[in-house]
């Protein structure tokens, strides 16, 4: 058992007859009244995700994970296929597991959260950046530079991702996994 002090991004614990992953919170103490922690949870076994209050020092149950190397093969089009890097046995997950499985290209390396009481895995966190090729993308119009003026772009795992107009096909971008926005360009 732990309680809200606890409380940490990617922390996994038991709610309502569920596995959940925290993915955002916040501590709160109001000037009146007690404090409380305001948080984000994504259900591992559905991709819901639900927002909910504890009050401090409310007990939560956490369940206990353990992380693991994985390189992501493929995607069949019901389940993305993982090999471990280190005993190189493999398992599959539904896209709800992972996330952000639009932006996963094939020999990425992720991290799986396994759950330490029966080996199933619960969810892959993805690297906080991935480096991903423009496939298609329209020109950008000269004169129609507006403040901060963006298109959209398709990249080479299918994702599309708004970028600045000076990027062009072949580009390589860097894309933040955690929003799927765009960072920079990167240079060869």
């Amino acid at each position: 058992m732990a309680s809200t002090s606890d409380i940490r991004n990617g922390l996994c614990i038991r709610y309502n007859h569920d596995i959940y992953k925290i993915i955002e919170f916040l501590h709160v103490k109001p000037g009146k009244g007690p404090a409380f922690v305001r948080t984000k949870l994504k259900s591992v076994t559905t991709g819901k995700t639900i927002e909910n209050t504890f009050s401090a020092g409310h007990k939560i149950d956490d369940v206990r994970v353990e992380t693991h190397k994985f390189q992501f093969l493929y995607n069949d089009g019901e389940f993305y296929h993982f090999m471990n890097t280190e005993d190189y046995t493999q398992i599959r997950l539904v896209e709800s597991a992972l996330d952000a499985p639009g932006l996963m290209k094939e020999g990425e390396v992720v991290t799986v959260i396994i759950n330490s009481e029966d080996n199933a895995p619960l969810s892959v966190e993805m690297p906080p950046s991935v480096i991903l090729e423009v496939t298609h993308t329209e020109p950008g119009v000269k004169g129609n530079t507006a403040t901060n003026a963006t298109k959209p772009a398709t990249v080479e795992t299918g994702a599309e991702v708004n970028v600045p107009l000076f990027i062009n096909e072949g580009d390589k971008i860097k894309i933040e996994t955690e929003k799927g926005t765009y960072k920079e360009r990167i240079k060869e």
